[in-house]
């Protein structure tokens, strides 16, 4: 068993996920992690979808024990390799920054070349296309950066995480976020820059409907390697139809415009999965379960429609309720207003039971099963309500289809209900027995799922 590491500089933060509505898929330089296209994405809350991070440096002392100190890092509790090349990456730029400091300044502490021991936990399924790398390396340049107290902007932290997961720049700000692709060979000037902060759109929300916890088949870097080598539409979406897109979602953010917003969103990923279809051999990131969502929203949103003009309830209907998204993943982000949340809810349980477990009485099933959406769930809709929720299943069952049928009970695993949210948060500067990760001996304080309360406190 390695000897526990002497105490040193600690600090734990957390990092939020973010899901693209405006989708990157491609580089243009492989070593930088360089994208063919911008992109732009909504933060969504870490109250419920977070990575979490602890860094400490090892004090020199810890030398004089005859212990081989190295930096060494955990991921939810497994050991992993310090040399993979995208880690590598970050912590170089990250002591390079601070040798540089240093350099300039012989009254600060010599910390660059300490070695460093790293924890870090997702609170949701990890390589499942919920753009777990990118709220991982976000929170741990995050975190470096406020460890060795590096004078940076949220926009230069944007460009260090970049080097680890392109999308990582993008959960260094909260609300709504461009990663803008830069020109420059060097990468300088490709980083994110926030639209808009999670403020601005309150009552705009999300449903992240879980069809698979399980790990993708082609992960992200090489499906985006086969794309850029054998998609010939992935030219056309680069040069033509994303630029267009950024402004249309940047002007509908920026005016709170729901039906451009949806409209955008849907179209984007649409295209997105057809340029991975496009790719020789194609790739299905998309699943049966996946493609019935679709259905349901496109028809949804079409009955809603038809409702409200009828009713001539609003003076210019809304076209969409709901807009759908997927990442290189099976599992649908379903971005709606608050006030339109509980309906929605309604359709997606009735159209996509829960696993028998989770339909029963079991309270602890349930509550793992909705999250904070079980009180919507369970809560008796008006008579109102009621009435036009028969109206839309009626204009669903007329249409037919994929719509109308309802999915084996358990086609999803999960629903995450959430909002939009705030970026990188500093939960403590120093060992915290509440939020730190790594124990005072340097260990991690939970190791393939149990603790090691004893060694930690």
């Amino acid at each position: 068993m390695a000897p526990a590491a002497k105490k040193g500089p600690h600090v734990t933060c957390s990092a939020p996920v973010n899901i693209a509505v405006i989708k990157y898929w491609g580089k243009r330089d492989e070593a930088l992690l360089l994208p063919t296209n911008s992109s732009l994405s909504v933060t969504l809350s870490q109250d419920h979808l977070k990575s979490t991070t602890t860094v400490r440096l090892v004090s020199p002392s810890a030398a004089a024990t005859g212990a081989t100190v190295r930096d060494r890092i955990w991921l939810n509790g497994k050991e992993e390799q310090v040399s993979a090349k995208r880690l590598s990456n970050v912590l170089q730029e990250v002591r390079r920054l601070r040798r540089s400091m240093e350099a300039g300044d012989a009254t600060l502490p010599r910390l660059a070349d300490l070695p460093l021991h790293i924890a870090s936990v997702n609170n949701f399924p990890t390589a499942a296309g919920l753009a777990s790398s990118a709220s991982g390396f976000a929170c741990l340049t995050f975190a470096l950066s406020q460890l060795f107290h590096l004078p940076l902007t949220p926009e230069q932290v944007s460009r260090m995480a970049r080097v680890g997961s392109g999308s990582a720049c993008r959960s260094l700000m909260g609300g709504f976020v461009a990663w803008d692709m830069g020109t420059l060979a060097d990468g300088s000037d490709s980083m994110a820059r926030q639209v808009a902060p999670e403020s601005h759109w309150p009552d705009m929300c999300a449903l992240v409907l879980v069809a698979s916890d399980a790990k993708k088949e082609t992960g992200s870097t090489e499906g985006m390697q086969q794309t850029v080598q054998t998609s010939a539409l992935l030219a056309s979406r680069v040069d033509r139809v994303v630029p267009a897109r950024m402004a249309e979602m940047e002007r509908a953010v920026r005016a709170r415009d729901f039906d451009a917003f949806a409209e955008t969103t849907m179209r984007d990923s649409n295209q997105f999965h057809a340029v991975c279809l496009d790719t020789f051999p194609p790739i299905f990131y998309m699943t049966d379960v996946s493609r019935a969502v679709v259905a349901l929203a496109s028809a949804y949103n079409a009955a809603a429609h038809a409702i409200d003009v009828e009713e001539g309830g609003e003076r210019s209907p809304r076209r969409f309720r709901v807009a759908y998204t997927f990442d290189a993943g099976p599992n649908a982000v379903l971005y709606a207003l608050a006030s339109d949340v509980p309906e929605i809810l309604r359709l997606v349980d009735a159209h996509f039971p829960p696993p028998a477990d989770a339909a029963g009485a079991a309270a602890a099933a349930r509550a793992e099963y909705y999250g904070r959406a079980l009180h919507l769930v369970d809560e008796a809709p008006s008579a109102a309500a009621a009435a036009r929720l028969e109206k839309i299943e009626a204009a669903l069952a007329q249409r037919g289809g994929i719509a109308a049928r309802t999915q084996p009970p358990g086609s999803l695993t999960r629903l995450i209900y959430t909002q939009v949210g705030d970026g990188p948060r500093l939960l403590a500067r120093g060992w915290s027995a509440d939020v730190s990760l790594l124990g005072q001996d340097g260990l991690p304080r939970v190791v393939a799922g149990s603790k090691r309360q004893a060694a930690a406190e």
